[in-house]
């Protein structure tokens, strides 16, 4: 966390310590690969209601990431209120219509074609939950200062990567949705302008007829995104 006024490094024990043996190790690493290879991006949501203490649980994990000297430049909005939702399909939409048209360039429409995408996101509304990403560019202090924020789309991503995996853990399903601009989120939800919205998470169960692309069951094999020396 930013702190005003003068501050020193002060080291504590490592506070908790996961090693493991050789033999646990890889069970545990395999283990979790096997719940993470069962995570889908869905589009079919079912309207079953989800906890909020599950949300805020997930969210609380989100908070644990690291970021650029640990400033953690994120702040994120969970809705459930049926009017704001609406609100944010509406205006979701309207972008949406846009990029269609021809504001994407039919390289990138050509590129979303096998993910089966169109204007129309019924999940921003079906899904008992959303979950909006803010970014901050810079930091406010109390008393209004303005203090800058290191590495912050790499420590965005981090934190939501972590919000991902304790939904899946938790038994949830989300969506990354990213309508382009998404600067409407700030007047909707309240949020000032040094936060910039980078994506919703329409997050709940799956629908009983819910489907997947067939594309997004391909992923690269290890040996085409890992390198070892």
């Amino acid at each position: 966390m930013y702190s005003e006024g003068k501050i020193t490094y002060r080291a504590l024990p490592l506070p908790d310590r996961v090693r493991m043996e050789p033999e646990a190790t890889l069970e545990a690493a395999e283990a979790f690969l096997a719940m993470m290879r069962k995570r889908h991006s869905i589009r079919d949501f079912s309207d079953d209601p989800v906890d909020e203490a599950v949300i805020r649980a997930a969210i609380a994990t989100a908070g644990t990431a690291p970021s650029g000297a640990n400033h953690q430049p994120w702040h994120f909005v969970a809705i459930r209120d049926p009017e704001i939702k609406a609100k944010i399909r509406e205006a979701a939409e309207e972008e949406e219509r846009a990029f269609y048209a021809g504001g994407a360039g039919d390289e990138w429409l050509r590129a979303l074609e096998p993910i089966g995408t169109g204007v129309e996101k019924p999940h921003l509304t079906t899904a008992p939950w959303l979950i909006v990403v803010f970014a901050q560019r810079y930091g406010l202090t109390q008393t209004g200062n303005r203090y800058k924020n290191y590495y912050v789309p790499e420590s965005v991503g981090i934190a939501t990567g972590f919000l991902i995996a304790a939904l899946h853990n938790a038994g949830l399903s989300c969506l990354t949705h990213t309508p382009n601009p998404m600067k409407f989120l700030n007047g909707l939800l309240g949020r000032p302008d040094h936060e910039k919205p980078v994506m919703i998470l329409p997050v709940g169960y799956p629908s009983e007829k819910a489907t997947v692309p067939e594309v997004a069951k391909i992923k690269k094999p290890l040996d085409e995104i890992l390198s070892v020396f």
